[in-house]
């Protein structure tokens, strides 16, 4: 009969390395790996869907440079910003960082238009200029269906943080108007106002007419306050040519204080309401002018181009109408005429 062999235990080291070699790597099954990869893939894939949409959907805020964005992009419904209130803006966002983001709209190339937060954007490039900061923007990509979702947008964020005066209000109006953005003053106030009451946008409404007569000539229009402002649309709608006359005279006078402008203004409606009680009858209202009779542009901040089809008339007007451009414009126009 055969002996049989007898089998001896396992040596438990014969499978481990030599002191000091590294373990092998474990292998894996192949259909393993391609599992692995697909997964990652898709995770991956599914968190840049997440993000786009976010994007695309205003929920994501994203760092820009201040010199990707256009602030020009809109005409601006504020007029003027009190040092003191920009002074304050600097000094929270210098302690603070800023605290909420501004909102732009993509234009391609990787710039992009500026559709609220302009003053926030003014603060950050005055400290990047103090040296401070890195002149970058926290920002929120939104897609208006058109300009006048762009202007509602704008509107709606001044109204809330820091509210507009009505002369403010009524030039975005006059503004989107002439753009194109609205067909007529009526629909702009419409879809720039709609949160507002009926009241409120008929006084917005008034003080259109101020906007158009007077808005280049004042130096300090915001301060124009409702009660003053509607008796200046009343009558200069009164006496349209005594309002152009009082507009020269503004923008003649340039003064230096918002108290000089407003008594001068006061001192005209004072004297015209007299004159209207003394008056046997009361002039007829002014009727409103054809939009057709003149066209109006914004060429530059400060300036308004009016050119009267009619006549062949160009009218320039504004706070950047000053000594020294109109010496350029002259320059030349002079050097034009000699190339004839």
């Amino acid at each position: 009969m055969a002996k049989r062999r007898r089998l001896t235990p396992a040596n438990p080291t014969y499978l481990e390395p030599p002191l000091g070699a590294k373990s092998p790597p474990m292998l894996r099954a192949p259909i393993a790996e391609v599992a692995s990869d697909a997964s990652a893939r898709a995770a991956m894939q599914d968190m840049a869907d997440e993000m786009a949409e976010a994007r695309q959907s205003g929920r994501m805020i994203s760092r820009l440079e201040l010199s990707q964005i256009d602030q020009s992009y809109l005409v601006r419904d504020r007029v003027v910003i009190e040092d003191e209130e920009m002074h304050s803006l600097v000094t929270s966002i210098m302690e603070r960082g800023q605290q909420a983001p501004i909102e732009v709209t993509p234009l391609g190339a990787g710039r992009f238009g500026l559709i609220s937060g302009w003053r926030r954007c003014q603060a950050i490039a005055r400290l990047q200029a103090a040296g401070q900061g890195d002149g970058t923007v926290l920002a929120l990509e939104r897609h208006p269906e058109g300009a006048s979702d762009a202007y509602r947008s704008m509107v709606e964020e001044n109204e809330l943080r820091v509210g507009l005066s009505y002369f403010e209000r009524a030039r975005i109006v006059d503004v989107a108007v002439e753009q194109g953005v609205f067909e007529s003053h009526k629909k702009a106030l419409r879809g720039l106002f709609s949160a507002a009451s009926r009241a409120k946008r008929s006084k917005i409404g008034s003080f259109v007419i101020v906007v158009q007569v007077l808005g280049d000539r004042l130096f300090f229009p915001a301060a124009i306050g409702e009660r003053m402002g509607l008796r200046l649309a009343r009558l200069i709608d009164l006496y349209p040519d005594k309002a152009e006359d009082i507009a020269a005279k503004c923008l003649l006078n340039r003064f230096k204080s918002a108290e000089e402008e407003l008594a001068f203004l006061n001192q005209w409606v004072l004297a015209a309401e007299q004159e209207e009680k003394s008056a046997d009858t009361p002039p007829a209202p002014r009727k409103p002018r054809p939009s057709a009779d003149f066209v109006d542009s914004h060429p530059r901040a400060g300036l308004r181009a009016r050119f009267h089809a009619g006549d062949k008339r160009l009218e320039l007007s504004g706070a950047a109408m000053t000594p020294e451009y109109h010496a350029e414009i002259m320059a030349f126009l002079k050097a034009g005429a000699g190339n004839e």
